[in-house]
Parts: C-alpha cells; structure tokens; sequence
C-alpha cells in the first residue's frame, strides 16, 4: 500500500533536519538490532523537555520496531508444484504441523498448522497476541522469511511464511525453525521454540 502525504506542501526549510532525523534514526537502528522502548521515566522526561505528548513519544518510538512490515513483499508468482512435507511437533496440548510446501519460480510458501482442543478455552484466551516467527537454516544459502497471514477457527489455524529465494526441491539439508513470541515486532520470547526437519 502507497503511503500518500498528508499535505501537498513541504516547507524547504526543514529539509536538512528531516534528513539529520533521518540519519539519527539510521544511527539508532545500526548501533542496535534490538533496541527495545525507551522506559516510561524517560518518555515522560523527554515529553517535558522537548514539549511532546507522551502517547506520540510512545507511538514514535513504537513504530521504529515495526519498519520490517513496509518492507515490500514479494507476492508467489509462477505456480510449479507442491512438495509434501508431512512432519510435526507436539507442544504442551498443541499439535504443530507442516504439511507441504507451494513451490512457485520467484518463492516457496510454508503452511504452519496449529490445531489444539478448544473445548474447555477460556475466551479471553483466543484473542492473545502471539506470533511465530520462521527462520529457515540451510549452510548453503540464506532465506528470508515474512509472515503472510493466517486464519482459522475453533481448534484450529493455518500459518502462511513467505521464503525467498526459493527453498530447493531437494529439501533434505532444510531445516525450519519456529520460535514464538508475545507480540509481533517486540522480540520477548515465550519460551516455545521447535524444528521441523525436512530430510526424508
């Protein structure tokens, strides 16, 4: 989605500050690859020095952990074939599956599935904020992978992982990785972390 600006004017003026911004925030994200939130004390001493709200200073600084989801995304193109895969792991009552792998000519799709019994869930339960993260390990190539969605209901749901380049038809030295955590973007593990391995 194209950001539009929300004015048509720019004041020139402010050109070489917004890119100094530019540049502190570089320097930011370059000195540390997790940097986390500033405390609460220091929201509220900046707010007061520099004259800001505290809710902007708290959003502020929250956007700078999400840049990751502007990122562009390369969208599956060029169908070839799907790859079973047919491997699990058992958590703590929940069951946690890879069926197959969508091959396309630009990407792979990983499908993650979760399935637990919902019987007795609280419903407070089924609105928690967690997030599995995919990381493929292969010693030969490095892969990027980007949460594309999921869905589900009841005792049930399905995770889609976009993976670029494409994982090889010989998945044999592939190893998928799952780690969750809280929250998207906020890097606090919850302490689940399994490995599906994709040799035969």
């Amino acid at each position: 989605m194209t950001v539009e600006p929300l004015v048509e004017d720019y004041d020139k003026r402010i050109e070489a500050i917004d890119e100094q911004i530019c540049d502190l925030i570089n320097q930011r994200k370059n000195l540390s690859s997790n940097p986390g939130l500033p405390t609460s004390q220091h929201i509220t001493a900046w707010s007061k020095k520099y004259n800001f709200y505290e809710d902007f200073l708290n959003e502020l600084f929250n956007h700078f952990l999400l840049e990751d989801i502007f990122k562009p995304i390369e969208e599956p193109k060029g169908y070839r074939k799907m790859i079973p895969i047919l491997k699990s792991h058992i958590g703590k009552d929940v069951f946690y599956s890879v069926t197959l792998v969508r091959q396309y000519e630009n990407v792979s799709v990983v499908q993650l599935h979760i399935d637990k019994d919902s019987s007795e869930e609280n419903p407070a339960d089924r609105h928690q904020n967690t997030f599995i993260e995919l990381t493929v390990e292969d010693k030969e190539n490095e892969y990027e992978c980007r949460y594309e969605g999921g869905s589900g209901s009841g005792g049930h749901m399905s995770h889609d992982y976009i993976v670029s380049p494409p994982l090889p038809d010989d998945m044999t030295r592939i190893r998928l990785i799952f780690k969750e955590y809280d929250e998207p973007y906020r890097r606090k593990p919850t302490g689940l972390e399994f490995v599906i391995t994709l040799d035969k």
